[in-house]
């Protein structure tokens, strides 16, 4: 499965106003749907139980393909105040990406959870992401049809809009990602397991 990324890149399809430190700005018109893109694939690759199960390694590859650029975009300075909310709002994606593949894949070798359940939860954070996705999506469209026809207050209340709900979901996915540790917690404890989910999990105070 081939992916490409072009976050750095990203930013000037959303606002124009961007001033760039030494970043090339190439292929304008498809930059900001290939985030959505991207992100919409690491939805697709956890859809039905046996991918999240059996081919989880394929949405591994598909994270790291993309980390790069997200690591990228956060060295990029000097942007104006709106186009630096833009980046905070896609780089928020990208940190509810890794708390769902970083999470799932310890959750994958947690003896813990049946096959239905990882089926469940990995359904869950498919839904989570392709919300998040979709609300990056919508303020690529409106901010490009519209832009010249905003105010800078009306773009920048836009803007603030998709990046608190953003920060919602993200907030949901940590909360949604720590219930179900928790219960490996109480599951481990019944059986005298406390030691390996540390192990795996680390200190078990920060799941409550």
């Amino acid at each position: 499965m081939q992916v490409k990324f072009h976050f750095i890149l990203l930013l000037a399809a959303f606002v124009p106003s961007v001033v760039y430190a030494q970043i090339p700005v190439t292929d304008g018109a498809n930059i900001a749907q290939s985030i959505v893109n991207s992100s919409q694939e690491l939805v697709q690759s956890t859809t039905t139980a046996s991918n999240m199960v059996k081919n989880f390694q394929e949405t591994v590859k598909i994270y790291e393909q993309g980390k790069k650029y997200y690591d990228a975009l956060r060295k990029v300075n000097n942007l104006v105040r709106d186009a630096l909310k833009v980046q905070k709002t896609i780089l928020m994606l990208g940190e509810i990406s890794d708390i769902y593949v970083n999470s799932y894949q310890k959750m994958l070798r947690d003896k813990n959870y049946t096959a239905l359940e990882l089926a469940a939860i990995g359904r869950g954070y498919a839904q989570l992401l392709q919300e998040s996705t979709d609300i990056l999506l919508e303020l690529k469209n409106v901010v490009n049809a519209t832009s010249m026809s905003m105010t800078d207050k009306e773009r920048f209340d836009l803007i603030e809009r998709s990046y608190q709900s953003i920060l919602r979901y993200k907030n949901l996915v940590s909360y949604y990602t720590n219930k179900n540790i928790s219960i490996s917690y109480l599951r481990s404890a019944k059986t005298g397991e406390i030691g390996r989910f540390l192990r795996l999990y680390g200190e078990a105070e920060r799941y409550w």
